[in-house]
């Protein structure tokens, strides 16, 4: 049996102390030792983007990362995207006014990756919103509400009055006018 390590990391905003084997995932870590539920293993090799996790401002596959490697870092998951009062992310909210999920399960990845993104670009354009969420697999969607989402997140976190023009994601009934 391998030596266990102490490893003190701030996850969410609050500080942690936790004994663990060196070869432990961090998603693992996560998951089981901290009883953070939220991050999901889809793939376990890195592809699917389902246990997304910022590291010290970084989007990170946790499936890939050792435990070790977070020691002294500051981490994201999905459970620290709503305020401590319950009030949701903006890309929190924007995915379900657009309901830009349907089965839940890449959805804590997708949220992570979205955060990371805008972030990172206060103004991402269509392409570049695809581009960030390139590594999140999502068999449900199709992607076009999750776009409009992070699309209106943005937006929103910009303090932008004017939303992005949408893309379209159905059939326009007799009469309804489409934003092109």
């Amino acid at each position: 049996m391998a030596d266990k390590l102490v490893l003190s990391m701030t996850v969410n905003g609050e500080k942690y102390d936790v004994l663990t084997e060196p070869n432990k995932l961090l998603l693992d870590l996560v998951r089981d030792d901290l009883h953070l539920t939220g991050t999901k293993e889809g793939c376990g090799t890195g592809d699917c983007g389902a246990c997304s996790m910022i590291i010290d401002g970084r989007l990170v596959t946790s499936c890939l990362v050792l435990a070790p490697e977070a020691d002294g870092r500051e981490i994201t998951t999905v459970e620290g995207l709503a305020e401590a009062d319950g009030t949701l992310h903006p890309v929190q909210q924007a995915f379900i006014e657009h309901g830009g999920l349907q089965c839940g399960f890449c959805i804590p990845g997708m949220l992570v990756s979205a955060k990371a993104l805008l972030d990172q670009n206060s103004n991402p354009s269509e392409a570049e919103i695809r581009r960030g969420i390139a590594g999140n697999l999502c068999r449900c969607t199709g992607y076009t509400k999750i776009v409009q989402a992070i699309q209106d997140a943005a937006a929103i976190m910009r303090d932008d009055h004017e939303r992005p023009e949408r893309l379209v994601a159905y059939m326009p009934q007799r009469g309804e006018q489409v934003l092109r």
